[in-house]
């Protein structure tokens, strides 16, 4: 198998090749661009690894969409096509100059060009290098033609990659549909335990896996893990039998204001300390979250889609709830009036959550053993309630399959949602 380049080295890469673009790419530093490539399969040497380079970044932005169709419009990605328009890999955009790709990117999250310079690029970059290498693993591990594993036995022509991915306008998706530990991306990565409370926990890789509406296929439920799951109609700010409370966030950690129905505005308004007036006092949690975002170095930018932070629980102690944590899942799209939710970012949270979690009973010494979650990405973040059940239900069974010192329960305050939740539940 041909060795990959480090994770940075084609971020580094990446960053030189967005201006000039592809058209000039034969004049950029290319070197871990043409490694990759190479060990994908998408091209044989030196006289076509331009286009093997190319068919490299197409790959990896399709696999950026999680295998839908990629196009520009609103239900895309946004990640995707933010890549692709940073690299003019749209149809009739690939001579597109750099400060015109860079407009069409920001517009995608609809900001500045500069905010988008600053913060969002930086993600663009990285996540692509690492669907590159993700695809390329799962390339190398396949075996090919000739019965060897990997893209070396499979050749340029791309069979080394899933159908299609090695194609410009390929719909192929990836096989590898697990969780698997995919390389770390900059920014909000691994796991945060300070003296104030709060922590933060990133799972691996969003795009490390297929993001489907339906889950990847799993095991039959053991009867033991069904036992541990308890769906109830019940406003999550109300539940007394929970350590931990999740609560649904956007990639800025930026709560829901105090008046919102949605899941992050009822928590915050619960867990504020008021007066003998009912005056807020101390708005806990959005000011633990300000204080993990500046100690991070993240005010004011995204964190990685499958982010969780916890903080105390404020006022919600006196309800027997221990901690919250806070499941960045939503990424702000146009106006950022509407929000975008991978379900792979969903399961991401779950896993994010677990793991931290158990790092919390052991570093705080707390007696943590039920967390709650709400349907993740069902409200403002607009999945189908049917989609977001079975991921959150495959990511929850999936964790307590291995852990079994847990206990779950899932609520909402439609019994529609309940409903939904239970039919979820009953596909094994």
């Amino acid at each position: 198998m041909r060795s990959l380049p480090p994770h940075h080295s084609l971020v580094e890469e990446l960053r030189a090749l967005r201006r000039p673009g592809l058209p000039r790419l034969r004049h950029c530093a290319r070197e871990a661009l043409r490694d990759t490539a190479l060990a994908a399969g998408l091209c044989g040497g030196e006289e076509d690894e331009l286009e093997g380079i190319e068919r490299l970044l197409g790959a990896a932005v399709r696999r950026l969409t999680g295998g839908s169709p990629l196009h520009d419009g609103p239900d895309c990605d946004p990640l995707a096509r933010a890549a692709a328009h940073t690299f003019g890999l749209f149809a009739d955009r690939r001579g597109v100059p750099a400060a015109d790709r860079r407009k069409a990117a920001a517009a995608v999250y609809g900001v500045s060009t500069e905010r988008f310079r600053r913060s969002y690029e930086l993600e663009v970059f990285a996540e692509l290098a690492t669907a590159a290498l993700a695809l390329t693993r799962e390339a190398t591990a396949r075996p090919g033609p000739n019965g060897r594993s990997g893209a070396n036995g499979g050749g340029p022509d791309g069979q080394g990659l899933p159908d299609g991915q090695g194609l410009p306008d390929g719909q192929g998706l990836p096989n590898g549909q697990g969780l698997p530990n995919g390389p770390s991306v900059p920014n909000g990565e691994g796991r945060h335990v300070t003296a104030g409370g709060t922590a933060s926990r990133t799972a691996p890789a969003t795009h490390a896996f297929l993001l489907l509406a339906d889950p990847p296929p799993a095991a039959p439920v053991p009867a033991h893990v069904t036992a541990r799951i308890d769906i109830r109609v019940c406003p999550i700010e109300l539940v007394r039998d929970a350590d931990i409370l999740v609560s649904s966030e956007n990639v800025y950690l930026e709560m829901s204001k105090i008046f919102r129905p949605t899941v992050s505005g009822a928590l915050r308004r619960a867990a504020a300390t008021r007066n003998t007036a009912g005056e807020i006092v101390d708005d806990v949690l959005p000011r633990e979250l300000g204080t993990w975002l500046r100690s991070h170095g993240r005010a004011g930018l995204p964190v990685r889609p499958g982010t969780v932070v916890a903080t105390s629980p404020g006022a919600l102690a006196a309800h027997g709830v221990r901690r919250i944590h806070h499941a960045a899942v939503s990424t702000p799209v146009e106006d950022g009036d509407r929000y975008h939710v991978a379900p792979a970012a969903l399961a991401e949270a779950v896993q994010a959550s677990f793991a931290l979690a158990r790092e919390e009973r052991a570093a705080l010494s707390l007696p943590l053993s039920t967390i709650c979650f709400p349907l993740i990405g069902a409200g403002r973040g607009g999945l189908p309630a049917l989609v977001a059940a079975r991921w959150l239900l495959w990511a929850v069974r999936r964790e307590l399959r291995e852990d079994t010192t847990w206990s779950v329960r899932l609520v909402t305050r439609r019994p529609d949602h309940a409903d939904v939740l239970r039919a979820a539940s009953s596909d094994r």
